[in-house]
């Protein structure tokens, strides 16, 4: 073993893609405060740069709720948004969406009918963050904190480091057990990849959402506007704004998975039962969540 270091309740890992989950709570916080409207054309409130008009954007254009649920038309290019690299520099978002970067290398623009199609978007989430930003006229980071972290008390939840004691963050780890180049791996999308947070803040925020839809909310949301989260859009069925859905007869299950350079999380809720968990692990093993550690402990919970 390289380090005796071990998992503590405030260590902080990486979330990875868990982060859509809290950008979407904090774009309907936003659509509850009116400065949000999930059903708008986003070109009308995004200042510092537009979904460029199309072909595809003829009948339909790009709505907040398109960009939430990944049917907006936006696909991730080939290989983009990879973790940052060192010699690169961090990236604004406007040029991450002009394709002016190493990390996305292509302008971003519709590329099917808004609605039609479902393709999972970490460049969708982007665009997000950019219109929160351009709304708020705040870095995403600062709004995240003010509307989510600090009425929620997630003390532990972080969308920059540059504060955070290395002390308290979990070090990324390959499937053989060995750290990964760097430790803490940061990407270049914060809205779609960047949180970095705790097992027991990211359970409050699990609870906030199943608090929101008995009309609860401790961040200002309302049962009804909360229940647009757990609405499939566009006929898809799995997917609502920011978590992923699976619902039967008797239950409706919320979900959200990360997997990144050396971690791999997952969440679920079921709030018709009030139940969930938490699952965060500082290794990326190379088989689907659910094919390893972490799908044995899911399982173990739903059965």
């Amino acid at each position: 073993m390289e380090s005796e270091r071990t998992v503590k309740d405030h260590s902080i890992f990486s979330a990875c893609s868990i982060s859509k989950f809290l950008t979407g709570l904090l774009a309907v916080k936003l659509t509850e405060d009116g400065m949000l409207d999930l059903d708008e054309n986003v070109n009308e409130k995004l200042v510092t740069w537009k979904v460029p008009e199309n072909e595809f954007t003829i009948h339909k254009k790009v709505t907040l709720r398109s960009l939430l649920c990944h049917q907006s038309g936006i696909k991730d290019p080939e290989g983009s948004f990879s973790r940052l690299q060192p010699d690169a520099g961090i990236p604004s978002m406007i040029e991450l969406l002009e394709g002016k970067t190493v990390y996305c290398k292509v302008p971003m623009e519709v590329q099917c009918e808004p609605e039609s199609e479902f393709h999972y978007s970490d460049a969708g989430f982007c665009i997000i963050q950019q219109l929160i930003e351009d709304v708020t006229k705040k870095p995403f980071d600062q709004v995240a904190d003010e509307l989510i972290f600090k009425p929620l008390v997630m003390e532990n939840s972080h969308l920059s480091l540059s504060k955070v004691d290395d002390g308290d963050l979990a070090c990324g780890h390959n499937k053989n057990g060995e750290k990964i180049d760097g430790k803490y791996p940061l990407y270049p999308n914060p809205a779609a990849s960047g949180l970095w947070t705790t097992s027991l803040d990211l359970a409050s925020l699990v609870v906030e959402l199943m608090d929101a839809l008995n009309g609860e909310s401790k961040i200002g949301i309302s049962a009804e506007l909360t229940q647009e989260i757990i609405t499939p859009p566009f006929g898809k069925s799995w997917t609502g704004l920011g978590v992923f859905l699976e619902k039967d007869e008797t239950k409706l299950e919320i979900t959200s998975m990360g997997w990144g350079a050396g971690f791999q999380s997952m969440l679920a809720a079921y709030p018709h039962s009030g139940k969930g968990a938490v699952i965060m692990t500082n290794a990326e093993l190379g088989v689907h969540q659910l094919d390893g550690i972490i799908g044995e402990i899911y399982r173990s919970m739903i059965l």
